[in-house]
C-alpha cells in the first residue's frame, strides 16, 4: 500500500468528515430507509430507492476516507526543516515574472487542494515545478496559456 501525504489540517478535516458521516449521516439515512419501508410495497417506492442510493454513497465515502487515512503520511508543516527548500507542506510566496503579481501557495495533498484559499495539490504542475527549489530560484510552469515563470520570494513552514 502506498502512502499519501496529508497535512495535519487535512487529516483532521478527513477525520471530522468521517465522524460526521458515521454519527449523523448514517443514522439519518437508516431512519429514512425504515420510514420508507413502513410505507409498504418497496418495488415502486421512490423514497426507499433514494434512501438506499444515499446510503450507498455514504458507505462508499466512509470506506474511501478510512482507506485514505489508513494510507496517509501525516505531515505537520511547522515541524519540517528543509533548509529553505520547497517541500510538501511549505508555504511559498512567489512573484509572477510576467505580471509582477505576488502569489502565495501552500503545497498540500490532493484532497486538501483549494486554489481559492491558496492550497495547491502536490501533483499539480505548479507544485511539481516548485519542489526542491529555494528562495531566489525561478520555476517555469507549463500552463494552458503557455510557460509561466515564478520567482520564489520566500519559503515558510507553518
Amino acid at each position: 500500500m502506498s502512502t499519501t501525504p496529508l497535512t495535519k489540517r487535512g487529516a483532521e478535516q478527513l477525520r471530522d468528515e468521517l465522524q460526521r458521516l458515521k454519527s449523523v449521516e448514517r443514522p439519518s439515512v437508516i431512519r429514512m430507509i425504515a420510514e420508507a419501508r413502513a410505507q409498504g410495497d418497496l418495488s415502486e417506492n421512490a423514497e426507499y430507492d433514494a434512501a438506499k442510493e444515499k446510503q450507498g454513497f455514504i458507505e462508499g465515502r466512509i470506506a474511501e476516507i478510512e482507506s485514505k487515512l489508513a494510507g496517509a503520511q501525516v505531515i505537520d508543516p511547522s515541524l519540517v526543516d528543509a533548509d529553505g527548500r520547497v517541500v510538501f507542506g511549505a508555504t511559498i510566496e512567489l512573484e509572477d515574472l510576467a505580471s509582477g503579481a505576488p502569489v502565495t501557495y501552500q503545497i498540500v495533498g490532493d484532497d486538501e487542494a483549494d486554489l481559492e484559499h491558496g492550497l495547491i495539490s502536490i501533483s499539480s504542475p505548479v507544485a511539481r515545478a516548485l519542489i526542491g527549489k529555494t528562495e531566489g530560484d525561478v520555476a517555469s510552469v507549463q500552463a494552458p496559456s503557455g510557460v509561466r515563470e515564478y520567482e520564489i520570494i520566500s519559503v515558510r513552514y507553518v
